[in-house]
Formats: structure tokens, C-alpha cells, sequence
């Protein structure tokens, strides 16, 4: 075929224009935006590794929070789509009526939260407790049950001087000497351990005492309904990971590169990663949608365990209403829809 001078031009900037609708196609990725906390999980090597871009396919915004009620706020807010917390600060946010599910259990807590006291503040037993200053993150899991505990105790909140802290800072006043204890999580923890503390009581003895909690991940239901593919590899990275520690433990070592991609993003010591991870309980995809966890609707361990600590939060005046139907917040939907892939 032949063309003229004028042909050439139109095909030319045909040619022009549509390479640049492509380009332009490629590069206007959708970005989504994830709230995370410095948790040591497994799926922070992912995030490392930008798995979760890689899976979905969109750009993702990772935000730090320091506390889930920080993060709830943010959900709450619309500022974020996709976000954990845990088990309290996600109770106060349904009894408060933030529209949210909960989709994916991020972990069982375990022993990784604990109530750290000073060696030298002369804390032998409960009693011991009173008179003294202790920190925890107000409506987080710390907080839950650090109130369990006082309650299991026979201990009056007034009779202690209990301060709102997030762990950085609990952290910070135990190495200036400003606090006698505080009930909080890692890295926090381990730093206090370090610097002259000893553990008083666990989230696993409290979840003997019938009072469980855990880490989930929670969307605003209208993003994850008009991202059904997003959401679902989403979850599938998050397994992949979870699965890999699982199945593979001892190469979790601080040496191991996985570590270092889980302490670049958390920050802390790898030493204490490995530790810490066999503190807490990862449950499977098949764990999650069954009753145990996201599955059975009322039926389920995590709508059970939601209206439990609603209740209690209620009881302490920390919310005014217990949600009728905690199931309404869950859904096992993701984590079906990434079985099946």
C-alpha cells in the first residue's frame, strides 16, 4: 500500500495516540490503601517482597498504625480500605456502628501480649498491683485484658493509676523509669523483658480463663464488594505466607532472610521474631471458614468471641451498646473465594 504525505502523518499520529492510551492504561493503577501495625507476622515479608502488588495487581498504600483503635478510627473515617486490628478495638467499632467485616483471622494472640511488671517495683502477686502506674493502649486486646485480669483479680481500676499508651511509649516511659508495668505486645514487649521486666500474666492464661482474643483483618464491605479479585488475592498472599511459617517453622530463624524482611518492615530485633512467632496461633484457610473461626454465622467463634467483648467493654463503659447480630460484621466469603484458587 501506498501512502502520501498526508497519510503517513494520520497513520502516524494514530499510531502516537494509541501507544500513549496504552501506556497511560498500564501506569493509572488503582491504589489501594492497607492499615497495618508492627506486629511480627510472617505476611510482613511479603509486603517486603511487594507480594501483595504483585498478586492484586494495584498499587497499595501501606499505612502504619500504632493501635487498632487508631486503625478503626481510620476505617471509620473512610481513609482507609482494607485494615487490622484486634478483637476489642473491632468489638468498640461495631457497637459504635462503623460499617466493617471481618474476613481473614490474622492470629489467635497466644502469649505475644502480656502484662510486663519491673523486677525492682516489688510486684510478687495481684495486690502488689495497687498503688502502682501501668500503661496500655486504651480499646486495644492489651486493654480488654488487662481489664480482665483486674477483674479476675478483685482489683478496682482506681486502684491503680492506669495510663494510655501506645506500645512505643509504654516502652519509652519503662526505660526512663515513669511506669511500674504495662500490658502490651511486641517488639514493645521484648524490649521491656530486656531492660528489667518479668511477665505477670499472658493473653493465653487469660484465654484459659474463657476470655480469647486475636488479630483479624477488617474491609469497608462497599470496597470489598466492588474489588472481589483484589480481595481474594489479598487473602491468598496473606495464607501463602502464613502457610509458609506453618509448614516451615525452623527456616524462621534470625538469620534467615525472611526475618530480615519481617524486622525491615516491623523494625525491632530479629532475635526476637522467631519467639515471638511461636507465641501466636495461625490458623489455616480451612480453620478460618470453619465455626472455629469466620464460619457458621451467629455460629461462629469469631462473632461469639466480638459480642463477648462488647458486652464487657459495655460493662466497663467504654461503649453503650452490644450489636443484636456480630455476625452481620463477618464474613468467611474471601477466605472461600481463595480456597478456591
Amino acid at each position: 500500500m501506498k501512502l502520501d504525505r498526508n497519510g503517513l502523518r494520520t497513520m502516524t499520529c494514530a499510531l502516537v495516540g494509541a501507544l500513549a492510551f496504552s501506556v497511560g492504561s498500564v501506569s493509572a493503577k488503582e491504589t489501594v490503601t492497607v492499615g497495618y501495625q508492627l506486629n511480627y507476622q510472617p505476611w510482613k515479608a511479603a509486603i517486603a517482597d511487594h507480594e501483595f502488588e504483585k498478586a492484586t495487581g494495584y498499587d497499595i498504600d501501606w499505612h502504619q498504625f500504632d493501635s487498632g483503635s487508631q486503625v478503626i478510627s481510620a476505617v471509620a473515617s473512610g481513609s482507609v480500605d482494607v485494615a487490622m486490628a484486634g478483637s476489642s478495638p473491632i468489638a468498640s467499632a461495631i457497637s459504635h456502628g462503623v460499617d466493617l467485616k471481618l474476613f481473614y483471622i490474622v492470629e489467635g494472640i497466644g502469649e505475644s501480649e502480656a502484662l510486663v511488671v519491673r523486677k525492682s517495683a516489688g510486684i510478687e502477686d495481684p495486690e502488689d498491683l495497687k498503688g502502682k502506674t501501668l500503661g496500655v493502649p486504651f480499646v486495644s486486646t492489651s486493654h480488654y485484658d488487662m481489664m480482665f485480669a483486674l477483674q479476675n483479680w478483685g482489683i478496682e481500676e482506681g486502684d491503680l493509676r492506669l495510663l494510655n499508651m501506645q506500645p512505643s511509649q509504654a516502652a519509652a516511659a519503662w526505660a526512663r523509669g515513669d511506669i511500674d508495668g504495662a500490658f502490651v505486645w511486641n517488639p514493645a514487649l521484648q524490649r521491656m523483658l530486656r531492660n528489667g521486666g518479668k511477665v505477670m500474666i499472658t493473653s493465653g492464661d487469660l484465654c484459659e480463663l474463657g476470655k480469647c482474643t486475636f488479630n483479624g483483618y477488617t474491609v469497608r464491605p462497599e470496597f470489598a464488594d466492588g474489588h472481589p479479585d483484589f480481595m481474594t488475592a489479598f487473602v491468598g498472599v496473606l495464607d501463602k505466607y502464613t502457610m509458609m511459617y506453618r509448614e516451615h517453622p525452623d527456616k524462621w530463624t534470625e538469620d534467615s532472610d525472611l526475618v530480615k524482611k519481617v524486622v525491615s518492615i516491623t523494625g525491632g530485633q530479629a532475635s526476637d521474631v522467631p519467639t515471638v512467632l511461636g507465641q501466636y496461633v495461625f490458623p489455616s484457610l480451612d480453620e478460618q471458614a470453619s465455626e472455629r473461626w469466620l464460619g457458621g454465622g451467629a455460629d461462629s467463634g469469631a462473632a461469639f468471641s466480638l459480642k463477648d467483648t462488647a458486652k464487657f467493654l459495655e460493662g466497663l463503659g467504654k461503649v453503650e451498646r452490644v450489636p443484636e447480630h456480630p455476625e452481620d460484621y463477618v464474613t468467611d466469603k474471601w477466605v472461600k473465594a481463595a480456597m478456591e484458587q
